[in-house]
């Protein structure tokens, strides 16, 4: 079963998953087990606790599901482009991968860390309140990161967000590798087919949820699709 609410920590959001138990919504209970289980690209970076460990989630640039038996998960999802200030690393050394929180702080402050969160009657807000403590000793993120993001999410083009923030092609793909992981085009893709997924989800149809997210055509959704998730809209949906 899966939960999740906004977090204290400005543009986060914190989320649990147990294993069993009814889905908690009909969004969670469409599509495949597969599509249910697994994790979609969405520009962030997780911090992640299960049953003693801590880990990192980087961001995706494919669907990721996780191996092993089922366990209990809590996780603080970070804004688009803000992970890295707080945990420390750039976010394209992680691109694509778990890595245990041990590989990025030292051990003993976090196997201190997984105790306490082990020991709390509420493991997720335990863990929030890890990531609220890092987050108030570490650098804030760059505002323009925001800029970025909201831009592209409003469907701007690369070349005209780079523009209008003043930064030219070269300097904002710098940035976006060490903010998100990967380049503004790459980011861009993956915020345009979360539009579209969010839309198809609720309803709308195939085609029309392909224009309004910024897809040339329906075709060209269901190519993004199977490249980024490897996946199909109907098995993503519970939709023909």
């Amino acid at each position: 079963m899966y939960a999740e609410r906004a977090s204290r920590l400005p543009g986060a959001v914190v989320w649990s998953r147990a294993p069993g138990g009814p889905a908690p919504d009909a969004d969670a209970a469409r599509g495949s087990e597969r599509a249910r289980s697994a994790v979609l690209p969405d520009g962030c970076m997780d911090l992640l606790w299960t049953e003693g460990r801590l880990l990192v989630a980087g961001p995706d640039t494919r669907s990721h599901v996780p191996e092993g038996p089922p366990r209990r998960w809590a996780g603080v999802r970070f804004h688009p482009g803000t992970a890295p200030a707080y945990l420390g690393v750039p976010a394209h050394e992680l691109r694509d991968r778990r890595v245990e929180l041990t590989d990025l702080w030292p051990a003993a402050e976090v196997r201190r860390l997984a105790a306490r969160i082990d020991a709390a009657a509420d493991p997720v807000l335990a863990l929030e309140e890890v990531a609220l403590l890092r987050a108030a000793q570490a650098p804030p993120p760059d505002p323009l990161l925001r800029e970025v993001v909201a831009a592209l999410e409003a469907g701007r083009p690369v070349a005209e967000t780079a523009d209008r923030l003043g930064l030219g092609a070269r300097r904002l793909h710098r940035r976006s590798l060490t903010a998100f992981g990967y380049g503004p085009k790459t980011l861009a893709r993956i915020l345009r087919l979360q539009r579209a997924l969010a839309l198809a989800r609720d309803d709308e149809p195939f085609a029309v949820a392909a224009l309004r997210a910024g897809f040339a055509d329906q075709a060209h959704l269901a190519r993004d699709v199977r490249e980024l998730t490897g996946m199909t809209l109907g098995e993503l949906t519970g939709r023909r």
